[in-house]
């Protein structure tokens, strides 16, 4: 027997020095299998470059060859697909695509990715958020993006495009402009992609929404004042980044007086547009009141003008998601007063009585209306308007008296302050030409 080993160790070294991967590739065998010694008589395999087959552990077979065996040849198949030096890992599992992590970030850097099963597929290498730097590859598995940073952003919460913005491409909300929005430090979109741009907006008027209102007016123009009198009675939708749907939602928080009642949010402000036969009689009263009062000299407003909070029934969705349309119900109280005004004949037929007598009320206090805003609907928000009212010359009261159909002699409305059995203001006129709706408010419960 020991005749026969010089034989093998020249086989095998004869084989070594043909196929000097085999070394890289399995180690050798600390007591070789009897198969490796040929039997006396077996020439030595010659020099050619047919492949050679050895015995190797089942369990470190390459990927697609037989359990058991090892074919070797020249083509270097188990070298690592990128340097083409270094064989293949093997990590006792499987066998890797490439010789090391150093290559394997090579390859990501060309497009190629390495998938667990082991074989590499063409892919985009770079990451799919910035596109600029390559995914990151941990050893294993390679990740959609190079970095936790982009990672993060991957998953930061888009703002849904207004009315204005919605389409595939959010822009500018700014008329004639189709420039991007601004993008906040968030990820989510602005309105307009300036600052001057959002100035404009914020001014803009209701009606065209393409120049800026002027002074003392919602409208750009003579042209558009008129078009909304024609249209009216008629609700417009006043954009949230808008001065006035600031002015009129900051007057709802500051005037949100009850304790333990956490104010809600404004999420709606809607113009009220009143034909200019409405207006008539209105503007008549007022002028009347200015001048036997002269408040402007006082510097107040004419006839002593002001916003007041009134709180009604609700039988529809007027308001709503952009509803501007109003129902045909004559028991909607919300759509009567918004078409044509309050109207005194329906004086008691909601509350009973009025601690005032037969007036119209309403308050300096958005809280205390909110008791009186109901909804006979199914509906995400409250309505209350705020009106414009001639106060003239109010007279202050703190005790009932529900005998009034009128204000007191000299006076052109009460005031009832807090105090006695009042627990916040009220404001009461008592003609219908003392008041008007200016603003329907729709905010959540």
């Amino acid at each position: 027997m020991a005749s026969h080993i010089p034989l093998a160790l020249s086989l095998l070294s004869t084989v070594a020095s043909h196929y000097p991967g085999l070394n890289s590739v399995q180690k050798p065998l600390p007591n070789p299998p009897a198969a490796v010694v040929p039997p006396p008589g077996l020439p030595v395999p010659s020099t050619s470059s047919a492949p050679v087959t050895i015995p190797i552990a089942p369990s470190s077979h390459p990927p697609g060859g037989t359990p058991g065996t090892a074919a070797l040849s020249t083509s270097a198949s188990n070298l690592c697909d990128i340097c083409h030096v270094r064989p293949k890992h093997f990590d006792g599992t499987k066998t890797h695509p490439y010789c090391s992590k150093s290559c394997a970030s090579k390859a990501m850097t060309h497009g190629t990715s390495m998938h667990t099963s082991g074989n590499s597929s063409t892919s985009s290498g770079s990451c799919d958020l910035c596109h600029n730097r390559p995914k990151y590859f941990d050893g294993i598995r390679t990740h959609p993006f190079c970095s936790k940073a982009c990672a993060k952003n991957s998953n930061a919460p888009q703002r849904k495009p207004s009315v204005a913005t919605i389409g595939i491409n959010a822009t500018c909300q700014a008329p004639g402009c189709q420039k991007p929005p601004h993008t906040n430090p968030n990820g989510t979109f602005g309105d307009y992609c300036s600052m001057a741009h959002k100035a404009l907006g914020a001014t803009i008027c209701i009606m065209c929404r393409q120049a800026p209102m002027q002074t003392n007016s919602h409208f750009c123009n003579k042209s558009c004042s008129d078009d909304a009198e024609k249209k009216g009675p008629m609700i417009l939708e006043v954009p949230s980044g808008h001065v006035t749907f600031t002015s009129v939602a900051d007057q709802f928080k500051v005037s949100w007086r009850h304790s333990g009642k956490v104010c809600p949010p404004v999420r709606r402000v809607y113009k009220i547009l009143a034909p200019q036969t409405s207006l008539h009689g209105y503007n008549a009263y007022r002028a009347a009141v200015e001048a036997r009062g002269q408040f402007i000299s006082q510097g107040r407003s004419p006839g002593n003008e002001n916003r007041r909070w009134h709180g009604t029934r609700r039988e529809c969705n007027l308001g709503d998601g952009g509803h501007t349309q109003f129902c045909s119900s004559t028991t909607c109280s919300l759509c009567c007063i918004v078409r044509t005004s309050f109207d005194l004949s329906l004086f008691g037929k909601k509350t009973g009585w009025g601690r005032f007598g037969k007036g119209i009320y309403t308050s300096s206090t958005s809280s205390k209306s909110n008791d009186y805003s109901h909804n006979d609907c199914t509906s995400p928000l409250k309505a209350m308007l705020l009106n414009k009212v001639v106060v003239g010359k109010g007279c202050k009261m703190t005790q009932d008296n529900v005998s009034l159909t009128e204000p007191p002699a000299g006076y052109d409305s009460v005031l009832a302050e807090k105090g006695g059995r009042l627990n916040y203001d009220e404001l009461v006129v008592y003609t219908n030409d003392a008041i008007r709706p200016s603003f329907l408010v729709m905010y959540e419960p």
